[in-house]
């Protein structure tokens, strides 16, 4: 019998996904295989598809928002068992020696193992990740629409708990796309005041009904310079080329503005906007496996999931092409359907 994963692939920078099995080989001592049951769609899997970022090794199976249940486990794989539902993210593997991976930074791992680079992704019907990885999804959350959490919502929680973020602080939120409309749910329910920026009219209706407090234009101005120091945090989270230095100055003293969306041209910036008032400038990256789950838990309690819509894997090209026309709201997720 083979035992083979069927897969979707991009064969060249590109080109559309076809159907493509390959043989996985043994499963990894502390490895897990998931059957996968659904996986979110990310910019960063376009990234991948198109080698946006750097030359990708083709095929490519994409796919790094997964969820899905445990089927097999290796004969060292710790604390999880067949049959429980766990979700991957953009890592599925580290080296679990160094000193980032035993202070519990895996996701700083110079080893740390991306799950669709130099391996093959979610967008198939199995997947294997490192049991560390592979994290237990609450029950209630919906498995459905859960994916996007593994990657994208991580993404934008990491920053509340690396910089201490406070449930007095005014947050500002820069994109009410995949990444900020979940960011703005995070940070109205973590206490803080929400400040939506958006260069779309259309979102401005969306923002104040995902929980923001008010919305102000990241490219008008007059509006920028109306929202002059009232913010504690701004969090970046789109991959535009924007007015650094207009956003910049929405921060109170001591204020940071902090990246999390790939922005692929040089920042221009002047410093005297950081050095005047003691600003800062930080960036991070998707999150370690213990704050994944934390993030899990909080979107459990205050049930935070992103807004999906669903296609069927067997119709991925048409998902890709939904969300690359940027009509998707907001974040895509294939059903397996193998």
């Amino acid at each position: 019998m083979s035992n083979n994963i069927r897969a979707y692939a991009a064969h060249t920078a590109g080109g559309p996904l076809q159907r493509f099995d390959y043989d996985p080989g043994p499963l990894g001592d502390e490895d897990v295989e998931i059957t996968v049951e659904h996986c979110g769609i990310c910019h960063s899997d376009l990234a991948m598809i198109d080698s946006e970022w750097f030359p990708a090794s083709y095929p490519v199976v994409p796919g790094h928002e997964v969820v899905g249940r445990i089927t097999a486990l290796g004969p060292h794989a710790k604390g999880r068992r067949i049959g429980q539902r766990v979700g991957v993210g953009w890592h599925a593997g580290s080296c679990t020696h160094c000193n980032f991976c035993l202070g519990g930074e895996q996701h700083l791992c110079a080893k740390r193992q991306a799950t669709l680079i130099g391996r093959h992704g979610g967008f198939a019907d199995r997947l294997r990740a490192h049991w560390s990885w592979a994290i237990p999804l609450p029950e209630s959350l919906d498995p459905a629409a859960a994916g996007p959490l593994m990657c994208g919502g991580g993404t934008v929680f990491l920053p509340f708990v690396l910089h201490a973020i406070k449930p007095t602080d005014r947050v500002g939120v820069v994109g009410i796309g995949g990444l900020g409309h979940m960011a703005v749910k995070f940070a109205r329910a973590w206490g803080c005041e929400v400040t939506a920026f958006t260069s779309s009219p259309s979102k401005r209706d969306e923002a104040l009904a995902l929980g923001a407090h008010r919305t102000v234009s990241s490219v008008d101005k007059a509006e920028l310079k109306a929202a002059a120091a009232s913010l504690d945090f701004l969090l970046i989270t789109v991959g535009s080329t924007l007015n650094w230095d207009a956003l910049l100055a929405t921060l109170a003293p001591k204020g940071r503005m902090h990246l999390v969306g790939v922005v692929t041209d040089a920042l221009s910036l002047k410093s005297g906007g950081l050095l005047g008032w003691q600003k800062s400038l930080s960036a991070s990256p998707t999150p370690p496996p213990a704050v994944l789950r934390t993030m899990l838990d909080f979107a459990a309690r205050h049930q935070i999931l992103p807004q999906v819509e669903r296609f069927a894997m067997g119709r991925v090209n048409d998902a890709l092409d939904h969300l690359r026309s940027g009509k998707a709201r907001y974040r895509v997720v294939l059903d397996a359907d193998f």
